[in-house]
C-alpha cells in the first residue's frame, strides 16, 4: 500500500520518532485481480506501454485494471525531475524517444474500448520540446482510431508556451496539469517546479478559446495548512481550473517526505464542499483520490456507476 511502513506501537495517523505512520484504516484498498485486471495487463504488456497505476505505486491500481482502465504514460519511465513525493524513477533519458509509441498507444486505447482515455508522461527536461510532440501524436493517433474523450495530464514544459499550444493544437478533451501543494511547500515538494507556472499553464488553457477543459490536483497530509489549502483553491478557480482532485499524499519509499498527517475523510468532505463552493465544476476528494482516478466520471463522460468501456463489439482486452 503505496510504501508506508506500519509501526504498531504508534496509533493509526500518528508520527513516531522516525517519520514513519501507521495507517488508519481508511486507507485500506483491495488487492488486484478481479474482473478485467489480467485482460488489461496483458494488453499493456502486448503493446509495450507503461503505466503511471504502477511507476506510481498508485493505491488504485487494482480497481481501475479491474474496470478495465489503466493511465498510460509515454516517454519512458525516467523522469528529469526528482520531486520529493513522486515513485517515478529518477534518471537521465539523454534524449531518447520511441516514436513508435504514439502507435501503440492509439491502438491500445481502441483495443480498451474506453470511453474516456488518460495520457500522461514523465518530465522531459531532457527534450527540446519537453516531449510535447509526442503528446500531440499520441492524441492524433487516438483520435483516428476511438471516439474516446482524451485527457492528457502533462508536466509544466518549463513553462514554454509554444510546447503547451503543441499539446492545445492536438485537441484533447481535457488538459489536466496537477499543482500537487500549497505555495509554501513548493520548494520542497516539487523542487523544479514553480507554482505560479503551473498556475500560468491552466491559465493559457482556459483562454485558448479551444473549450479545452482545464484540471488539477493536490495532496493533503504534507505539512499545509487549512488557510494555505483555502489560498490554493482560490488561486486554481482564478487561473480557470474547472476540475479538481484532492487525496492524501502517501509516502512510496522511506528515500521520500515523510507524511505529516493522514487528513481524515470527513476533511476531504468539507474541502469538496468548499471547491462546489468556489465554482469548480467537479471536484473528487477522499483519501484515495488520485489525478486519473474515475477520472471518466469526474469529467461526466460516464456516469457515476457505469463501465468505463464500451461493451458494443465485447471488451477488447485478451482473455
Amino acid at each position: 500500500m503505496a510504501g508506508e511502513p506500519v509501526k504498531p506501537e504508534a496509533p493509526a495517523g500518528v508520527a513516531t520518532e522516525t517519520g514513519f505512520r501507521r495507517l488508519p484504516p481508511w486507507l485500506k484498498s483491495t488487492l488486484p485481480g478481479r474482473g478485467e485486471y489480467a485482460g488489461t495487463r496483458a494488453l499493456l504488456r502486448t503493446q509495450r506501454l507503461a503505466t503511471v497505476c504502477e511507476d506510481a505505486r498508485c493505491p488504485n491500481l487494482g480497481h481501475c485494471w479491474e474496470r478495465g482502465t489503466a493511465t498510460i504514460m509515454i516517454l519512458g519511465e525516467r523522469c528529469t525531475r526528482r520531486c520529493g513525493f513522486c515513485a517515478v524513477g529518477p534518471g537521465r533519458p539523454d534524449g531518447v524517444v520511441d516514436w513508435d509509441e504514439p502507435r501503440r498507444v492509439g491502438e491500445a486505447v481502441a483495443a480498451m474500448r474506453l470511453r474516456h482515455a488518460v495520457v500522461t508522461s514523465v518530465t522531459r527536461d531532457d527534450l527540446k520540446d519537453g516531449g510535447s510532440t509526442v503528446f500531440a501524436m499520441a492524441i492524433r493517433e487516438i483520435r483516428q482510431r476511438s471516439q474516446t474523450a482524451i485527457e492528457v495530464l502533462i508536466p509544466d514544459f518549463r513553462g514554454h508556451a509554444e510546447d503547451l499550444q503543441r499539446v492545445i493544437e492536438a485537441r484533447p478533451d481535457v488538459i489536466n496539469h496537477n499543482l500537487e501543494t500549497v505555495e509554501r511547500l513548493h520548494p520542497t515538494v516539487r523542487p523544479s517546479a514553480r507554482y505560479a507556472r503551473s498556475l500560468e499553464l491552466l491559465q493559457r488553457v482556459k483562454r485558448s478559446g479551444t473549450g479545452i477543459r482545464t484540471k488539477s490536483g493536490i495532496m493533503l497530509g504534507l505539512g499545509e495548512t487549512a488557510a494555505e489549502v483555502e489560498q490554493t483553491l482560490v488561486d486554481l478557480r482564478a487561473h480557470g481550473c474547472e476540475l479538481l482532485t484532492i487525496g492524501q499524499y502517501l509516502r512510496p519509499t522511506p528515500d521520500h517526505l515523510p507524511v505529516v498527517e493522514y487528513v481524515h475523510p470527513d476533511q476531504f468532505a468539507s474541502w469538496k464542499s468548499r471547491a462546489d463552493a468556489l465554482g469548480f465544476e467537479r471536484t473528487a476528494s477522499g483519501p484515495l483520490v488520485r489525478s486519473s482516478f474515475h477520472a471518466d466520471e469526474l469529467a461526466g463522460t460516464v456516469p457515476a456507476g457505469e463501465a468505463g468501456r464500451s461493451v458494443e463489439s465485447g471488451s477488447g482486452l485478451p482473455s
